[in-house]
């Protein structure tokens, strides 16, 4: 697969995930119904869904940046990934198994993205001892 193929695979899953979730912290933050009552339905607390919509939100305007705040990004995805399993084992408890199809969607969606993201800006390491040893001398 080449750069141009992995740059339109991360930038539509990356939007998709975006309109998902700029969505879901638009809805917490206003209170909407229909959002708010299931999440209080599975048991989260008012306050949790307001901080939740803030960081969505957060999280969204990071992963649009484009090539920059590649670090923050990994948060990102780190966060969305834990708000997707929460609320795919949230769901299954509360609700039942036919609940939990958004999050077996969006888990798949954003794996794949992180995985074009990946490719797209590979992780280097250092070796920190000899980093540190070399700025030393």
């Amino acid at each position: 697969m080449n750069s141009k193929t992995s740059k339109a695979i991360y930038w539509t899953g990356a939007s998709l995930i975006s309109l998902w979730f700029g969505a879901s912290g638009f809805y917490e933050l206003t209170r909407n119904p229909v959002v708010w009552d299931i999440t209080v339905k599975l048991g989260y607390p008012p306050h949790f869904i307001y901080i939740l919509g803030v960081a969505k939100l957060s999280g969204v305007a990071v992963l649009l940046t484009p090539n920059r705040l590649l670090r923050l990004k990994e948060w990102v995805f780190a966060g969305i990934f834990f708000d997707i399993i929460f609320a795919f084992f949230s769901k299954i408890v509360v609700l039942g198994f036919p609940a939990t199809i958004d999050a077996i969607i969006a888990f798949t969606i954003i794996s794949v993205t992180y995985l074009m993201f990946r490719k797209l800006h590979p992780a280097t390491y250092v070796n920190a001892a000899n980093s540190f040893n070399t700025h030393q001398m």
